[in-house]
């Protein structure tokens, strides 16, 4: 991508909404915009792809696909999405698991007739700490992975150790590994959940399986997806272990500021350049 963003030449910082990032080619840089068809068409300029929720807020049937598709083409960018945040995967009761694969694959067709690259799954389970559940879990990963195909979707699953029904890091790793299926690393929820500590070993255990990224920053103290150098995470880690990354990687921060959004975007893509400092 190409021209300066230097905001110190611009007495309006807004201003500059449509001009690209200086990003390198090596990741694709997007940004999650929650269920909102708005945050997309104010937000999106310079990104590379949009994330964007359903099934939660939002049903697919409530949402423009004519409007979609016109801010993604004119915005240059591509689709992913973000399954529901609440639904758990596994639960003990085989007749729920079967509708949460059944529901799950209605949204998996629908964001493949959209054109969607991606989709983001929770990991999470009722118990997350009964072990008994973690082969239920697999098994439920593996025939929701099968609907991702079958649409055309890449399925990702997410690390949210550090919410009530998440799996621990490690634990959520050995299962994806095994399934054979991709990650998406939520950089702030590993160090939520076990300090820079747990993002380095996660990342030298399971960094080959990791395709997507969430990147914002956090505070111990609770605060999270702050814009990267407002918190706590040590993208250092990240750089030593993911310079280079091809794969996708979409800003998560809550604001709809531009230029803090293209701020965190930069310095994420400084952590994957192959020639990175760990000063990210």
């Amino acid at each position: 991508m190409g021209a300066d963003t230097d905001q110190d030449s611009d007495p309006n910082p807004d201003s500059d909404a449509d001009t690209q990032m200086d990003l390198p080619a090596n990741a694709e840089i997007g940004l999650t915009v929650g269920d909102s068809l708005e945050r997309l068409a104010d937000t999106i300029s310079g990104f590379d792809f949009a994330e964007l929720s359903i099934g939660e807020g939002t049903v697919p049937d409530d949402i423009d696909e004519d409007r979609l598709e016109a801010l993604l083409a004119d915005a240059d960018a591509d689709l992913c999405v973000h399954l529901p945040f609440e639904q758990v995967v596994a639960t003990p009761v085989p007749e729920i698991n079967d509708a949460i694969i059944d529901s799950l694959s209605r949204l998996l067709s629908w964001a493949g007739t959209v054109g969607a690259r991606k989709a983001v799954l929770h990991g999470t389970a009722r118990n997350p700490h009964d072990t008994d559940l973690r082969p239920v879990f697999g098994d439920q990963l593996e025939a929701i992975g099968a609907a991702a195909d079958e649409a055309g979707v890449e399925l990702v699953v997410e690390n949210v150790g550090h919410q009530r029904r998440g799996l621990p890091l490690s634990v959520l790793g050995d299962l994806a590994r095994e399934t054979e299926t991709a990650v998406c690393f939520d950089v702030g929820h590993a160090y939520m959940e076990d300090g820079d500590d747990g993002v380095d070993r996660f990342l030298s255990d399971y960094g080959a399986s990791v395709s997507h990224l969430h990147v914002h920053d956090v505070r111990s103290r609770g605060d999270t997806h702050l814009p990267i150098g407002a918190g706590e995470v040590d993208y250092g880690i990240v750089a030593d272990h993911l310079a280079g990354f091809e794969g996708t990687v979409a800003v998560e921060v809550f604001t709809d500021d531009r230029p803090l959004l293209r701020d965190t975007a930069e310095r994420a893509a400084a952590a994957l350049t192959v020639d990175s400092g760990s000063d990210a």
